[in-house]
């Protein structure tokens, strides 16, 4: 044979078998992708990429970390579409404001689930407000993060009164026993000491997110992952609609909580406020702080520690603020703009 020809014969030879490894790589290719993101014979089972080639193959898709794949379905969300027009749904800093029919809790907390966050509801039951406090665990019991693993924290002046409530719950409580208070209004300064000493001491190596509340809160509708946030504040329900001039921020330069008259955006209520346990550590340790130098200098804030609360996310402001349904009072009324009243607060039957 000449030497042209034989090259010839070598060159289809090496095609041909060049075209069978390929296509036999392409099989293998195919089964390794479908082991990878097996999801999709769960969504699309008529649509499997390759399944002619796969006929025979006994395949079993298990997810990275062993559990069964989450699937959420609802509607797509329509960008021309507001999901409240008569309130502000963000604020000029781009924070979220959290109003019933502005989020979808299922995709809140399908996410939520994948992270395992853990979080600490904190609770202050310093003398007779002890007698609220079964009420509001009970309630929490019932209505706040069903879905997450949550610590109770009891701050209280009376651990052996706690006991006695006998409190069926079936989550993990701490009792955290603080001083004797002279007065209500010490009591309520002392929280952000409180506060900022357990976080330092316990809370960084137990829980994720910390949330503050007060202990006359009872809670009527799910509290859930919608209000998680690096730094979240509740909107005061007295004053939502009130012009700047009217909010009780505390004017007088002299006090550390002091606000100039042309500044200030929302005004909050400090019995309900949350975040990671690095902003609440850094909130209540500069709060802490102006009340120990307000108190060197005789000076007591309008609102005690509220006014301190309120300086501080006047210059560091929340990442989500949650709206007056989240704090609301029954005494209020019922406006248009509260579809739901996720808590009432501020009822004292001792």
């Amino acid at each position: 044979m000449s030497k042209p020809f034989v090259s010839l014969i070598i060159f289809i030879m090496g095609t041909m078998i060049g075209f069978l490894i390929s296509k036999w790589l392409e099989v293998g290719s195919l089964r390794g992708r479908w082991l990878e993101v097996g999801s999709l014979r769960g969504r699309y089972p008529e649509e499997v990429p390759g399944q002619d080639l796969l006929q025979g193959l006994k395949l079993h898709w298990m997810p990275a970390n062993g559990s069964l794949p989450i699937r959420t379905h609802y509607s797509k969300p329509d960008i021309g579409q507001i999901p409240r027009n008569e309130v502000m749904i963000l604020t000029p800093w781009l924070a979220p404001i959290v109003w019933e029919g502005t989020f979808n809790s299922d995709i809140l907390k399908e996410d939520y689930q994948q992270k395992n966050y853990r979080i600490g509801l904190t609770v202050s039951a310093i003398g007779k407000y002890i007698k609220l406090l079964k009420k509001f665990l009970e309630s929490a019991e019932r209505y706040f993060m069903k879905e997450g693993m949550v610590n109770y924290y009891v701050f209280t002046d009376s651990p052996d009164e706690v006991k006695a409530l006998n409190l069926e719950i079936s989550r993990t409580l701490r009792i955290i026993t603080v001083p004797e208070y002279s007065n209500w209004e010490q009591a309520v300064l002392g929280r952000m000491e409180v506060l900022k000493n357990q976080t330092e001491l316990l809370f960084q190596k137990e829980v994720d997110y910390l949330v503050s509340l007060d202990t006359d809160v009872v809670m009527l509708n799910p509290i859930g992952v919608e209000i998680l946030g690096d730094l979240v504040s509740v909107i005061h329900p007295g004053f939502y609609h009130s012009q700047r001039k009217n909010l009780p921020y505390e004017r007088r330069p002299a006090s550390r909580a002091f606000i100039p008259e042309d500044e200030g955006d929302f005004y909050y209520q400090a019995n309900f406020f949350l975040g990671t346990v690095q902003r609440i550590y850094h909130l209540t340790k500069t709060c802490y702080e102006g009340i120990q130098i307000d108190k060197a200098n005789g000076i007591q804030a309008r609102v005690f520690e509220e006014s301190h609360f309120n300086k501080y996310l006047v210059y560091n402001k929340p990442t989500k603020v949650l709206s007056p349904e989240y704090i609301w009072s029954n005494s209020l009324g019922s406006p248009k703009d509260i579809k739901i009243k996720r808590v009432n607060h501020g009822d004292k039957h001792f």
